[in-house]
């Protein structure tokens, strides 16, 4: 059954607007001449003839769209819907010529897809144009000439003509760059501010002043200054919906509009009675507000001000019953509240200097400004700003909040503030925050005093010294060498702890707030170099999240210029590149000062090669130290490709450059598994794993430091030179290393945490774990991992290999990355593999790390790792010894030698290539390239067999200069 409105009957129309803005709409179709209006849940239903409804197109500043309803009939499923527009004289509407396009809304138990509504209402409308002048319509979607609206609702269907075309609060003015960092306040929410804040009204008496803080792109100033100069919205419009319908009467429009333009003929002589006033700090935020007026065709003066300081005197004289300001906070995110400070602070200023009884009007999400500004707000309603809740809420200038006598006069309002040492007063939202201050002052003069003893310029100050303030407050101050804004200059970092879910948010939310404005005062640090960060629990592998693309490489040229918030700061003589704003850690670790300066005496105190390798590097800022103590050689390896470029900055920055320093982008743990398979070793290693990782880049593995901490150990220990040591740091505040496991491995690990938390960090003993890892060193004529009789067989003809161990690896859990009882360490391995268990290369437990089983197979006698398979004979070689050398009294290491034994590399001293990708490598004593030693098939001999290749450079003194 359809119900179609008769021609003679008053026309029925429903204008749409954003839900909250029912009312406003309603008073404003009202004041246009609309009769039987009736505000719906998200739409206002009115009635009225065609130039009503024109009328509302031209003049509404609220309302998004408006349609003419054609009928509303039963749409229970889609034969319904069919048939019911069906009926419909589309001819009447629509020429075969024109455009035409379905926008359809709702659903119900049978119609579940709008998209299938649309196609349905298609098709009624082209069968009976079919039926009734025997062709059809095109149909566009973009830019149609008619726009036929469809709303279903259970089992009843309404249907009309679009009129507005584009929605109304685009109003034919060019757009502004949506990047610009303003905020893009649309337009029919500004005018929803203003009706909410009586603005019609207030330009009745004559003279208005407005106050716009926060004016943004200039929206709101543009709005308020066409209501002053009666200046329709939509007469900048070239495109309207109903001029390709057929019912449309051109005669009313044209009329509609030439009275518009008349209007805004006269409205333009009071321009000069018109007072715009917009306080902004933010960057382009002038030019923006003056750009907006010149798009909306209006010539206001506007006065800008930059800060709070200049408010008093641009309102001296304005008078409370002509003057409205408005706060727009629209433009925080939510994760800015140091932003919101500085907004909330200077909304309060704008407050203050208002006359008593000046009408406020504020657009913002949460409680938070109405606590600041302290007033009784004088009417609310309930908007969104996207899918964000928001009020926009109306005050009373000096109106206090909470006032004991409704009829009482206004008073000014009293707000809570905390008094310095130097008299400064500052408005807080908690009152108790007087004793966050005063812990704040104590304690950063002490910490003052300790930096100055112990020359540290970036430190802690405060850690969460009182519980219901749990925050973290880092100072950093410029190095020595910044130039330009950044010298002398100062920052702070604030880090919050999340708050338990029993703790109230908004409680929690504004002593945030006040921690934001009362550590810059006491500090002595300018408000806009500091910067807030939340510490929370994240996902695995987020510290890479924000790196989709690959920042592309440098030139060399500008390889040290700072990025976006980057600073640079000093520490222990060294120079480091920190980022305070752009990441969610800065780049130096405060509570790892100390952990730092021990890299670098152990480096110092490092005989032989001084070889130094970083592990989980993130900036490098350990190899820096690792240099500066003497390191000849460093091996930096992170898999983030980001910070290993900031790494190698740190190192140019402090004059650690060349070919042996090395950078290597790769999992580390993989990377680790890799060269126990190569020569390569080092003196000194520092580890410090994240807590949990499970970033893309590494595949299906999964890193827990927790439970894969001992596998981790082993791997490293194997990588050590016969003295070698590694430093390994852990931030797990539970973390227990398993001592029983990592002695079965035959290493050794102890304790050192004690001596390497510094003095801003002791009220967190627990901030990190740091040990000290070592191999067990081998008892002297200790027998070698042959079996005994083997080696009593071989005894008299060969020396042991000194650092052999039996059954060292033995395990009774899989290791990490483990699957089937595969090590993700190499399998293969003697250290990885139960004595008596035959691993994947087919060998025994109890043979020699590295023996082949084609080796073995010579007269019964196990040969040590290295023999060669030219070599037949029985005995067993030492280490190292080649195939064509029949020696068998060769030690591993030289012991002779002045600087300490020599890693058995191929080439010594001579700095490494990373070993990295899937293809075949170069061989380390030349020959053909040999393929990745990867996976459980037999591997080649690393010493015997073929013949040596030439050196890749002349060489001197042993070593082979590459």
């Amino acid at each position: 059954m359809t119900d179609t409105q008769a021609p003679s009957t008053a026309l029925e129309f429903f204008a749409t607007c954003p839900k909250g803005f029912e009312q406003l709409l309603a008073g404003e179709l009202a004041s246009l001449g609309a009769e039987g209006v009736r505000a719906l849940h998200g739409q206002v239903a009115f009635s009225g003839n065609l130039e009503t409804a024109y009328r509302a197109c031209l003049w509404s500043r609220i309302a998004s769209r408006v349609v003419l309803v054609l009928s509303h009939a039963t749409s229970a499923d889609a034969d319904e819907l069919y048939e019911g527009l069906y009926e419909l004289p589309w001819e009447n509407h629509i020429a075969l010529t024109s455009t035409f396009a379905v926008d359809a809304h709702g659903t119900n138990n049978e119609l579940r897809n709008t998209q299938f509504i649309a196609l349905r209402a298609k098709d009624a409308v082209c069968d009976r144009l079919q039926a009734k002048l025997g062709a059809r319509p095109s149909v566009e979607t973009r830019n149609p000439d008619v726009t036929i609206v469809v709303r279903v609702r259970n089992n009843r269907m309404t249907c009309g003509i679009d009129l507005s075309g584009d929605p109304l609060f685009r109003r034919g003015t060019s757009r502004r760059a949506a990047d610009d960092g303003l905020g893009g306040m649309r337009p029919d929410y500004a005018a929803a501010m203003l009706a909410a804040g009586a603005w019609h009204r207030l330009v009745r008496h004559g003279s208005p002043t407005l106050v716009a803080a926060f004016s943004g792109s200039g929206t709101l100033v543009s709005e308020a200054a066409g209501i002053a100069l009666d200046r329709a919205p939509g007469l900048l419009r070239s495109r309207w919906g109903f001029t390709g319908w057929l019912g449309h009467d051109e005669k009313a429009w044209d009329a509609l509009l030439e009275e518009a333009d008349e209007r805004a003929a006269r409205g333009a002589d009071k321009a000069g009675e018109l007072t715009l006033v917009t306080v902004d700090p933010r960057r382009g935020a002038a030019s923006a507000a003056s750009a907006a007026l010149r798009a909306s065709g209006i010539e206001a003066k506007l006065t800008h001000l930059s800060s709070a300081d200049e408010i008093a005197s641009a309102l001296a004289g304005a008078e409370a019953a002509r003057t409205l300001a408005t706060v727009d906070l629209s433009w925080l995110e939510p994760d800015e509240p140091a932003r919101e400070v500085a907004a909330i602070s200077l909304a309060t200023c704008v407050a203050d200097a208002l006359p008593a009884g000046a009408g406020i009007v504020a657009l913002a999400q949460g409680p938070t400004l109405g606590a600041a500004l302290s007033l009784e707000p004088t009417g609310s309603l309930e908007t969104f700003l996207g899918r964000d809740a928001a009020d926009i809420t109306t005050y009373e200038a000096g109106r206090a909040l909470a006032a004991s006598d409704a009829e009482a006069p206004a008073t000014p309002a009293a707000r809570a503030t905390v008094t310095l040492k130097d008299g400064t007063r500052i408005p807080v939202l908690v009152p108790q925050s007087d004793q966050f201050a005063a812990r704040l002052a104590k304690v950063a003069k002490l910490r003052a005093k300790w930096a100055r003893r112990e020359d540290v310029s970036c430190y802690r100050v405060y850690d969460a010294d009182l519980p219901d303030y749990a925050v973290a407050i880092d100072l950093y101050e410029a190095s020595e060498q910044s130039r330009g804004a950044d010298a002398h200059a100062r920052w702070l970092v604030v880090q919050e702890y999340a708050a338990p879910k029993d703790i109230d948010h908004e409680l929690a939310h504004r002593r945030l707030l006040d921690v934001l404005a009362i550590a810059p005062r006491v500090m002595g640090v300018d408000a806009g170099n500091v910067t807030l960060r939340v510490r929370r629990r994240a996902k695995g592998g987020s510290q890479y999240a924000n790196e989709g693309k690959a920042e592309e490489r440098r030139s060399r040229r500008d390889r040290l210029a700072l990025a976006p918030g980057a600073h640079l700061v000093d520490e222990g003589g060294l120079t480091f590149e920190v980022n305070l704003a752009e990441r969610l850690d800065t780049g130096l670790f405060l509570d790892h000062r100390d952990v730092r300066a021990r890299v670098r005496e152990m480096a110092k105190e490092t005989l032989g090669s001084k070889r130094f390798l970083n592990l989980f590097a993130y900036t490098g800022t350990a190899t820096c130290y690792a240099a500066d103590g003497g390191a000849k050689h460093t091996t930096t390896v992170d898999l983030s490709r980001t910070y290993l470029d900031w790494a190698e900055r740190n190192m140019e920055r402090n004059g650690f450059t060349g070919r042996d320093h090395e950078f290597v982008q790769a999992d580390v743990v993989r990377w680790v598994t890799e060269q126990r398979h190569t020569y390569n070793r080092w003196d000194l290693v520092f580890c410090d794993p994240p807590t949990f990782s499970n970033s893309k880049r590494m595949g299906r593995d999964v890193f827990d430091v927790q439970r894969d901490h001992a596998e981790l150990l082993i791997g490293i220990s194997r990588l050590l030179t016969a003295n070698g040591v590694c430093l390994f740091s852990c931030n797990l505040r539970g973390f227990e290393p398993d001592v029983e496991k990592l002695a079965r491995a035959g290493v050794q690990i102890a304790d050192v945490t004690e001596g390497t938390i510094p003095e801003d960090f002791k009220r967190n003993a627990k901030i990190h774990h740091v040990y000290l890892v070592k191999r067990t060193p081998r008892p002297e004529g200790a027998p070698t991992s042959a079996a005994p009789a083997r080696a009593q067989g071989s005894a008299g003809r060969t020396q042991a290999r000194p650092d052999s161990r039996a059954n060292e690896a033995r395990r009774d859990e899989r290791p990490y990355g483990s699957r089937g009882g595969r090590s993700r360490y190499g399998a293969g391995r003697r250290d990885d593999r139960d004595a008596g268990q035959r691993g994947p290369h087919g060998l025994r437990g109890d043979r020699p790390y590295g023996s082949d089983r084609r080796e073995e197979r010579n007269h019964g006698a196990g040969r040590p790792y290295g023999a060669g398979p030219h070599d037949s004979r029985g005995s067993a070689r030492p280490y190292g010894a080649g195939s064509r050398d029949a020696r068998g009294d060769r030690p591993r290491y030289d012991a002779a030698r002045p600087d300490g034994p020599r890693p058995h590399t191929a080439r010594s001293q001579g700095p490494m290539r990373p070993l990295m990708g899937n293809g075949p490598r170069p061989s380390q004593h030349g020959g053909a390239g040999r393929p990745r030693l990867q996976g459980n098939g037999p591997r080649p001999s690393q010493f015997g067999g073929g013949h040596r290749g030439r050196n890749d450079g002349p060489t001197e003194g042993g070593r082979t200069n590459r």
